[in-house]
This record gives C-alpha cells, structure tokens and sequence, in this order.
C-alpha cells in the first residue's frame, strides 16, 4: 500500500486539497467493489494539527504532521492562490520534510504548486509544466528549471507537474493510471467526469505580450502591430519606419518578447481571429480574410500550429450557439 501525504500548503486552494484526497480515496472504493486491496493510504500531512487557508474561510485539520511522517511514498502540492513570494516563505517549513523525502517518494505537483517545489530547488534541472499565463513570472525567478508553457503534464524521475488551474484533475487520473492501470484510471476519469489525456494548452493559450522590459522603442514596435494587424510588412520596413538599425533590433525584440517579429505579428493575428471566431456570425473565410491574411488555407495551418486546432475546431469548441 502506497502511502500518501497530501500537504495543506499555506495559500494552496481548498479545491486541490479535497480533489486529490476524494480521488485517491475513490479508487480505494473501486478496489474494495473488486475484492482487491485497497492501493493508498491517504492522510492529510501538515506542520501542524489546524491549518488556516482562504484569510480564514476553510481550516484543514490535519490527520499527521510531518514530525510524526518517518516515510511516505507520494507527497502531493496543492495548488497556491497566486501570492507566490508569501507562500513561499511561508512554507519553507515543509522543505527539509520533503528534501528528505524525495529520496524514497514521488511528488505530485499541482499547478502554481511549482512555485514553491521550485524554491526548494527539486526542480533544477528537470521540466516543469507551467501555465502560459504565469511562464515569464516562473521563467524569471527560477531560471535553472525546465518550464514548459506547451504540455499539460511533465514527469520526470519521479517528479510530476501540471499546468492550469483545473488540470490537476488530469494529472491525478494521469499518477492514478501508473498506479493502477489504465482500467482503474478511465473508471475514475468516468466516475469524475474528468477528461483524460489532454496533452497541450495551446487550445486555451492566450498571447500574453511580455510590456514590462521597459524598452520604448520595443513597445513603439508591439503597439503599432498589435493596432494595425492588417499592415503588411517587413522587418526592413519596420526598421526603416521607426529608424532602427536591423540586426540589433531582430535580436533585442526576440530576446524581449519572446517571439520573433514576424511570430509575434502572426500571433497577434492568431488572436484576433479567435476573438471573432468566439463570437461572430461571420464565415471563418470572411474572417480569415479580415485578419489580413488571403490565403486561408495556409492561415488555417498557421491558426493550427499556434493552438492544435483548426479555426473551426476552435469555434466549434468555443462558439457552441453556431
């Protein structure tokens, strides 16, 4: 029987924490129903007996705390709420428990859990699955980790994390199937209606433009293609309109927003076809054509490249009323 410890982080959700505890404890249930044994042992582990979450909302009584937890087999990380300098500082109390653990036990990251895992420096080195709306911001303070802003799920050498708020869910069926098989992990994904094997973001992605590098000439730049998506161009044109020299400029506004000029301007288009695609009645050619492009066939590769989606998957997915 494998054991769990689920840690009720400082500012983790209480959504996450009851999520894994109900979930694993599920597949005990199925166990039983089929004269098998059950797989875990699941106890909430913590610093100690009461917990405080949510400025007050929820307390978490703990079943253990850590001093009385010699060994575990997986430690599972809730998701945090978003204060991420607070809560790391506030749970440097748990890193020496799972620094020491980490020699026998899995961990099971969920989410924005990252932030702190990556404090403790378990990460360097390894991949982690991070959401694309917080990737600079994870990018930035923890340079020595892998992060992924494309996959749902990574695991490496033991280590598992997941990116977006609610996909932890698929994350738990994902450990639950390396457990218990894929038979037990579709039972579950059933019973919770969870969807199993989503692999990508990009469908949910949103292009969140890094504004803050303080470069004026840079953000001249991203405003004029962000406010005149259909203006053809070139990058001598764009150096020659804002008089810059072209070889310094290419690698100054990759190096600062992450992307190419001509990805970013075909990101910005990407968006906004997906804004109206999301809402409008218009035929996805009349669409397409709008957004500056007059070869729909290859904007439909290019829409696919950026999101896996084709544009009228994505409206499909995301305009049910057409």
């Amino acid at each position: 029987m494998k054991h769990i410890s689920i840690l009720p982080l400082y500012d983790a959700t209480i959504h996450s924490i009851d999520s894994a505890y109900q979930l694993f404890n599920r597949v005990n249930d199925f166990m039983r129903y089929q004269g098998r044994p059950a797989l875990y042992e699941v106890s909430i582990v913590g610093d100690r007996k009461e917990t405080v979450l949510s400025g007050g909302v929820y307390r978490v009584t703990a079943d253990k705390t850590i001093d009385e937890i010699q060994k575990t087999d997986i430690i599972i990380l809730p998701l945090l709420c978003g204060g991420f300098d607070k809560a790391i500082e506030q749970n440097q109390v748990y890193t020496d428990w799972i620094v020491k653990q980490r020699a026998v036990a899995e961990i099971v990251c969920l989410c924005s859990g990252s932030f702190y895992l990556a404090s403790t420096g378990l990460l360097d080195g390894k991949k982690c699955a991070v959401h694309w709306g917080a990737l600079r911001d994870f990018q930035n303070r923890f340079p020595n980790v892998i992060s992924v802003g494309d996959q749902i799920i990574t695991d490496e050498d033991g280590i598992y994390t997941c990116a977006g708020n609610f996909s932890y869910l698929s994350l738990l069926i994902y450990i639950i199937e390396k457990h218990a098989g894929r038979e037990t992990a579709i039972l579950a994904a059933k019973m919770f209606q969870i969807e199993m094997d989503r692999k990508t973001q990009a469908p949910f992605a949103i292009l969140t433009a890094n504004k803050m590098h303080g470069d004026h000439n840079i953000l001249e730049v991203q405003t004029w293609i962000e406010t005149n998506p259909r203006e053809p161009f070139t990058i001598d044109s764009i150096c020659e309109k804002f008089s810059f020299g072209k070889r310094t400029f290419e690698r100054r506004f990759k190096k600062l927003t992450g992307n190419s000029l001509l990805e970013y301007a075909q990101r910005v288009r990407v968006e906004q076809v997906k804004r109206e695609l999301e809402s409008s009645r218009k035929t996805i050619n009349e669409i397409v054509q709008q957004a500056g492009y007059n070869d729909v066939d290859a904007f439909r590769r290019l829409f696919k490249k950026y999101t896996t989606l084709t544009p009228f998957e994505y409206r499909k997915k995301y305009n049910p009323g057409e």
